[in-house]
């Protein structure tokens, strides 16, 4: 079997803070030629997963979309010297809990919604193309918030409903650094929950209370994370986004209006980057909310 993390690369946007990033490589696939989850999402958009290294202990911010990948940062991290390994979910979704396996003997944390979102659809994972079986659950659960210490780093772990009710976002309050998993994206967020699309466009002012200066997602650029990370205008970006969308949805002009135009004042503001992939996202977008507007539509008698 080949190993699927062969085009993985290793990325230090901070002392002591490594991404792992995958993915945005033209033409390439890693799993199949046929539609599936891995390639026509996570990697055609590009992945990163996170770890916080001080001496002998790591903070880990997913387990990335596959067990090669996983066990490539796990290898990686070793290698540094780590031997303690704290392993952080930003929700249930495959292609962040795909590699949990490799780290079933360190402490697996996410809130409680995630451990129960993933223990209702741990069939449904096992059936997905590619599967994750086993799908190895979190053994450490928090409501709503927890803080944890690396060293001398305060690391806080925030839960918020965006992209998916159970995300969890990692903030370090000393350098304003957010590692946001889901939560924002770059081109746009995909909406993976339409009938919550209000409450994601609230919990996105809230975010936005946050000190924060830098923004880690787990899908953006691969050369925005290595120098860095996104401006806080990364969360305005991706709320006028769903406000909008929210907005327009209905109209059916919205179907002849690319991604590009639909959010060329941000893209020529520099919040975010053109990325074109994201226009099938925009357009699974479109059809999601159109889809949650017509459900929430009283019948006629």
């Amino acid at each position: 079997m080949s190993d699927l993390a062969t085009t993985m690369t290793v990325l230090e946007p901070y002392p002591g803070l490594y991404a792992y990033y995958d993915g945005r490589i033209p033409g390439k696939r890693l799993h199949s030629k046929d539609k599936n989850w891995l390639d026509d999402g996570a990697y055609s958009l590009g992945i990163a997963t996170y770890a916080l290294v001080d001496g002998a202990e790591a903070i880990l911010y997913d387990s990335h979309a596959t067990l090669d990948h996983a066990r490539a940062i796990r290898t990686h991290l070793e290698g540094l010297g780590v031997m303690t390994m704290r392993l952080v979910l930003s929700h249930w979704h495959t292609d962040h809990i795909a590699g949990n396996a490799i780290f079933a003997d360190c402490e697996i944390i996410a809130n409680r919604l995630t451990a129960r979102t993933m223990l209702e659809n741990i069939k449904a994972l096992a059936r997905k193309t590619p599967p994750i079986n086993p799908v190895v659950m979190p053994n450490r659960l928090f409501e709503n918030e927890m803080t944890l210490t690396l060293g001398s780093r305060t690391i806080r772990l925030m839960q918020f409903d965006i992209h998916s009710a159970d995300g969890t976002v990692l903030f370090l309050p000393e350098e304003g650094l957010l590692l946001a998993g889901d939560t924002l994206e770059d081109t746009v967020t995909y909406v993976s929950e339409p009938e919550h699309i209000a409450a994601h466009i609230a919990e996105l002012t809230r975010l936005k209370t946050l000190p924060i200066r830098h923004i880690l997602p787990d899908h953006g650029a691969r050369e925005k994370i290595a120098a860095g990370g996104y401006a806080p205008s990364l969360i305005d970006a991706n709320r006028s986004y769903l406000e909008r969308l929210l907005a327009s949805a209905k109209d059916p002009a919205l179907d002849a209006v690319s991604l590009r135009d639909f959010v060329a004042d941000d893209i020529v503001q520099g919040r975010i980057i053109y990325f074109e992939p994201y226009e099938e996202v925009h357009r699974s977008n479109i059809a999601a909310v159109r889809k949650a507007m017509s459900a929430d539509q009283p019948k006629a008698d």
